[in-house]
């Protein structure tokens, strides 16, 4: 692989998975009905957002073009699968690849949606939480494994939240 290849990689992957905890908190923050799904909704919109204008910039400055579309033409990647039509897998077949679970249309529609909410979500920081942590071992830019490392720790301590929530308040689902 060649240097910088695994950071290259990993922003052209990163931005869409991030796209799609944005649009998840997006609906969060008009159909959740607990007051902690809307502010954590707030929270990730708000950093994955920053994250990825961060990470555009960089690839713009390190590879001299703008981030390419997911899934690349030249067809390299991570090895991830899952019957998904790309990082989030907005179409048919939803699998746990990428996406780590994220069905948009299944959300919006969800009866309970704080109950979805977290059901997807959680997957869903669990994949970005893997990601960042096997990127982080071939990163090439300091700034690009910082950015890693802090995706690691805020994920992992949203996810315990989640995960306490979910507990707390769906003691009969899991």
């Amino acid at each position: 692989m060649a240097p910088g290849h695994g950071d290259q990689q990993f922003i052209v992957m990163m931005i869409p998975h991030h796209d799609g905890a944005i649009a998840m908190a997006e609906l969060a923050l008009s159909r959740a009905r607990r007051p902690e799904i809307k502010a954590l909704a707030a929270s990730i919109k708000a950093s994955q957002t920053r994250e990825n204008a961060q990470m555009r910039a960089w690839y713009q400055q390190w590879y001299g073009k703008a981030v390419p579309a997911w899934p690349p033409a030249t067809g390299w990647g991570w090895g991830w699968h899952g019957g998904s039509r790309g990082p989030m897998g907005m179409g048919a077949g939803m699998g746990m690849g990428m996406q780590g679970g994220t069905n948009l249309s299944a959300l919006s529609a969800a009866a309970d949606f704080d109950r979805a909410f977290l059901e997807q979500m959680i997957p869903h920081h669990q994949m970005g939480v893997m990601m960042a942590s096997m990127a982080q071992s071939n990163s090439q830019h300091p700034q690009l494994l910082s950015l890693q490392q802090a995706m690691v720790r805020v994920q992992s301590d949203e996810i315990r939240q989640m995960e306490q929530w979910y507990r707390s308040w769906f003691p009969d689902r899991r």
